[in-house]
């Protein structure tokens, strides 16, 4: 077999995660608590092999070989390829040739003139967010920001009243859909063609969905035919306009599987991350205060008698804020990133065979104190200029590296920064005593389990 890097003498095998149990490996440790379990492998080694039933696996632990990783590899294998019944062929899916030529399509949808327009909607649904709380109601922090995120990213896609239609069907569809694939990704796919209840409600769901973006996609479509010069100024109307090298569109199926990724990607990695925000500032107090001085010097009227949103000209002046934020993703980022391994491979002195599997998880790396000293303890001067200047590039990794990272990654920080410096302005957001906040996994995520609060006025 070709090798893709050169297999110098001093090439070893991976050493073995200890605790493998006959037949089931690691599976049992992998599958309740993974990303637990994946923290405690950079003890082991910075690549180190795990045993999961059906797959040759290996986990990266040091950060400058998840750099390396990222940037030598693109493809994600079969396990990422099981979201496609949701994702379609969509860029967090598409592969080689493909996966390149339409992240080049979609390139323009994220240009800071269009995340410019999309952070008007972020202003509007933050402002009314913040408008419907009452002082001393107890929220669900966790469903409002969740709620809060999917409807900034539908907003984001769709315009106009037809958009707005379409934004709430599919904030009904969306919750119960991907509490359903999170399931199926993590069984064996044999189990996806069984008539249970569960898939056929899975797949009435996702037809449903196509149905709603097949009915939007075909009026914009018209408005387009109609008049050429039509700029909606959102997602899908840059989406219908990409053209690539040849002048070839984006098909109506391909524009369905972008659609359902940005909904997907947009929802819950921001929903959580914002959920974690606001549980954070409520933990740390000094924190919170340097929040609170930097969106009233911005945002409150000089008598201090009116609060304003945070608009998209603020960002520069929010460098607290986006160090919270900065913060906020190192300690609670996805905790599994996935990689195939084409060919034989050597990432630093470690032998990894074609055809394995490749895991980075990221939270590990994040919370590994071998990289980031004290790393439970929630430290936005992390993230200060002097600080960053001697951090490894691949020891901060929310969004990933190479041709794979999110390409919202622009979109996803600017909502959270806007939409958290908004709703500081107004509530400070008060921990329920007694309540444990306990972190759960879901897909690909770390979410709170459940987030109570108290609202109270500022």
């Amino acid at each position: 077999m070709t090798s893709m890097a050169t297999v110098t003498t001093a090439s070893r095998p991976a050493p073995t995660a200890p605790g493998a149990l006959p037949l089931l490996g690691h599976w049992l440790r992998f599958g309740r608590r993974p990303y637990r379990f994946m923290s405690t492998l950079p003890a082991v080694g910075p690549v180190v092999r795990v045993k999961i039933p059906g797959y040759d696996t290996y986990v990266v632990t040091d950060p400058e070989l998840v750099r390396e990783a990222f940037v030598a590899l693109s493809d994600q294998g079969h396990m990422i390829e099981r979201g496609e019944a949701l994702l379609g062929e969509g860029v967090t899916v598409l592969q080689g040739q493909r996966h390149k030529r339409e992240r080049r399509m979609i390139a323009p949808a994220f240009a800071k003139s269009r995340i410019a327009r999309y952070a008007a909607v972020m202003t509007r649904l933050g402002a009314e967010r913040a408008a419907a709380w009452h002082d001393g109601e107890q929220l669900a922090v966790n469903e409002e920001m969740h709620d809060l995120a999917l409807r900034t990213v539908a907003g984001s896609l769709f315009t106009g009243e037809l958009g707005s239609e379409t934004a709430e069907h599919i904030h009904r569809l969306l919750p119960p859909v991907m509490t359903l694939l999170s399931r199926r990704v993590t069984r064996p796919a044999w189990i996806d063609r069984l008539p249970l209840p569960g898939n056929r409600r899975f797949d009435r769901l996702v037809l449903e969905m196509k149905a709603a973006t097949g009915t939007i996609i075909g009026a914009y479509r018209a408005e387009l035919a109609a008049d050429p010069g039509l700029d909606h100024g959102d997602l899908l109307d840059t989406l219908l306009k990409a053209r690539d090298e040849t002048g070839t569109a984006l098909t109506d199926s391909q524009v369905h599987d972008e659609l359902i990724n940005f909904l997907v990607g947009g929802t819950e990695a921001i929903g959580a991350t914002l959920a974690w925000v606001f549980h954070e500032l409520g933990q740390n107090p000094d924190v919170e205060s340097a929040l609170h001085a930097e969106v009233d010097a911005l945002l409150r009227s000089e008598d201090g008698t009116s609060v304003r949103a945070a608009e998209f000209g603020d960002l520069a002046a929010l460098e607290v804020t986006k160090r919270i934020v900065l913060e906020t993703l190192r300690k609670y980022s996805p905790w599994l990133t996935v990689r195939h391994v084409p060919a034989d491979y050597t990432l630093g002195d470690t032998e990894i065979p074609g055809g394995s599997m490749l895991f980075v998880c990221p939270v590990a790396v994040h919370r590994d104190p071998a990289i980031h000293p004290d790393p439970e303890r929630f430290d936005p001067g992390r993230w200060l200029p002097e600080r960053m200047a001697t951090m490894s590039k691949g020891a901060h990794i929310p969004f990933g590296m190479g041709a794979r990272q999110c390409p919202g990654n622009v979109f996803a920080l600017t909502e959270i920064a806007l939409q958290v410096a908004t709703i500081s302005a107004r509530w400070r957001l008060r921990p329920v005593p007694g309540v444990p906040v306990r972190e759960t996994v879901i897909g690909a995520l770390v979410h709170p389990q459940r987030l109570p609060m108290i609202a109270e006025a500022r």
